[in-house]
């Protein structure tokens, strides 16, 4: 039994001599330089935006809109107001005040350049270039006879 329990003593002082090797080795040689795990890139879903879309002096529906924006980490950390409010806004914005946005008479609608303003306006009114990129999940129209009362 003392055989045993010498053998476990053993064991781990050899453990521990080793880790305190490997780490006194480790610190000698240099340290590594640092590196910012959380910087880069970061992904952030926006909730759901629905806009009055109004024509002839009435509500005739909703555009509801699903969006992710990127940004730079570090600097979402920094600054003081959050960037979702503001793209929001101006989403809100641009949608609601467009003109070529005519539901009766469907065509494509120019996502690419909605998508540039809005990312333009958000980046002006935050004094830096902090909104990268815009990324559209979803964009519906709901027509005003379509909502449940």
């Amino acid at each position: 039994m003392i055989r045993n329990i010498a053998a476990g003593f053993w064991v781990c002082g050899i453990a521990l001599g080793s880790c305190y090797g490997a780490m006194t080795y480790s610190m000698a040689s240099g340290a590594p330089e640092k590196t910012d795990y959380l910087g880069g890139l970061q992904y952030k879903k926006l909730p759901v935006i629905n806009i009055p879309i109004i024509a002839e002096g009435a509500v005739q529906g909703y555009v509801v809109a699903n969006m992710v924006f990127t940004a730079d980490a570090q600097t979402l950390r920094q600054i003081s107001v959050p960037a979702e409010a503001f793209l929001q806004d101006e989403t809100f914005r641009y949608i609601y005040s467009d003109e070529s946005l005519d539901f009766k008479k469907l065509s494509r609608y120019d996502v690419n350049a909605m998508i540039d303003n809005v990312r333009a306006a958000v980046n002006k009114r935050l004094g830096s270039e902090i909104v990268k990129e815009i990324l559209l999940e979803n964009i519906n129209f709901v027509d005003k006879t379509d909502i449940r009362s």
